[in-house]
């Protein structure tokens, strides 16, 4: 494994600021299971994606080295204490490999372009930024870091905040997981999906139903946690890791149907995972399955290449190749819209990963 154990400081930097634009990620082939620090049970595949962002700056102020991290948040301009025990928990997991932050008080702004709680993974987002910010205080501290180093440490601590979040460094198409089929990954970062992709799938189409935009009766790390004794767990853990060979023959060979019946099969056994462990749960809504239904109707109809996938909860991620946009929104306005809680949804594509701003 790569050392991501900051060395020493170079420069002697008193005050800086560093900002961040992340993206949320939706996976392909879902990790649903993982063990202690933040490691996946099964590889994954995510398409990155673009409109739906997290920004985060953090102003760093030099301290006398307290043994505490001193850092304050701010979520879409007011103070939120609230947020504090999540970041403080990933700062404490951190630590080793960024010591530099006892030296420094830090205060974080941030906001999402996206409602919050609203379905769409703000932890990959936010955590990401978070650790794009760090990365670039340690480059500072020490020039000499090497840039693919800096990227890959980048994912390895975003990952230690929410596993997702190790797949929204980079894209637009990221894998998290040791596979013996895509070269260079591994359990500690995502990952550039490192083949070519078809053309079909280059500037993919998502469109976000938010079907039901409250918190989670069940969180993900609690779901994660039920999979330790789960009766289907093993099974589970070799199909997305098989799953992951055929997708990325797929990827590479524009497969379009085949892409299909895999991407809706890993959505419905997340699911299946919820509905079969003890305890069990349903994160779907009556509306997600009338908005499924409804998706293979047009689907059978119009002989489109739309398809859907879920994340761990109620809302509905529409995908369709860059072709299509124009149909499926008119589909999506026409039929779809009805199942939306205050007709809301967010269309977005695939995008390329962090980003200044």
């Amino acid at each position: 494994m790569v050392n991501f154990i900051f060395q020493e400081a170079v420069k002697l930097v008193e005050k800086a600021t560093h900002q961040w634009q992340t993206p949320s990620n939706i996976a392909l082939v879902k990790y649903w299971g993982k063990t202690e620090p933040q490691l996946p049970k099964n590889a994954s595949i995510s398409f990155t994606l673009n409109n739906c962002h997290t920004k985060t700056k953090i102003e760093f102020q030099k301290i006398q080295k307290s043994s505490e991290v001193e850092f304050d948040l701010y979520f879409e301009g007011k103070r939120k204490d609230d947020f504090k025990p999540k970041i403080a928990k990933f700062f404490d997991r951190i630590k080793e490999y960024c010591p530099y932050i006892f030296n420094y008080s830090m205060v974080i702004h941030s906001e999402n372009s996206f409602p919050h709680s609203s379905g769409i993974a703000s932890s990959a987002s936010g955590m990401s930024a978070i650790a794009k910010c760090l990365t670039s205080l340690e480059k500072e501290l020490n020039p000499n870091l090497d840039d693919n180093y800096l990227t890959q440490k980048a994912s390895f601590l975003a990952r230690l905040g929410s596993g997702s979040a190790s797949r929204s460094i980079e894209g637009p198409l990221v894998v998290w997981g040791e596979h013996p089929d895509i070269e260079g990954s591994s359990d500690n970062y995502g990952i550039k999906f490192p083949y070519k992709v078809h053309p079909i799938f280059e500037n993919y189409q998502d469109c976000i139903l938010l079907v039901d935009k409250g918190e989670k009766q069940v969180s993900s790390t609690v779901g994660h946690n039920l999979m330790h004794d789960h009766p289907f767990a093993e099974q589970r853990f070799k199909q997305a890791n098989d799953n992951l060979t055929k997708i990325s023959k797929i990827l590479q060979e524009g497969k379009i149907k085949d892409f299909i019946e895999l991407v809706e099969s890993e959505a419905l056994t997340l699911h299946a995972m919820m509905l079969t462990s003890n305890p069990y749960f349903i994160l779907m809504k009556p509306n997600t399955l009338e908005v499924i239904n409804k998706i293979w109707e047009y689907r059978s109809k119009s002989n489109s290449n739309i398809c859907f996938t879920l994340d761990a909860g109620a809302n509905v991620h529409v995908l369709y190749p860059h072709n299509e946009k124009q149909q499926v929104e008119e589909f999506i306005n026409a039929e779809l819209l009805k199942f939306c809680q205050k007709n809301q949804y967010i269309c977005d594509n695939t995008g390329f990963g962090a980003q200044t701003f």
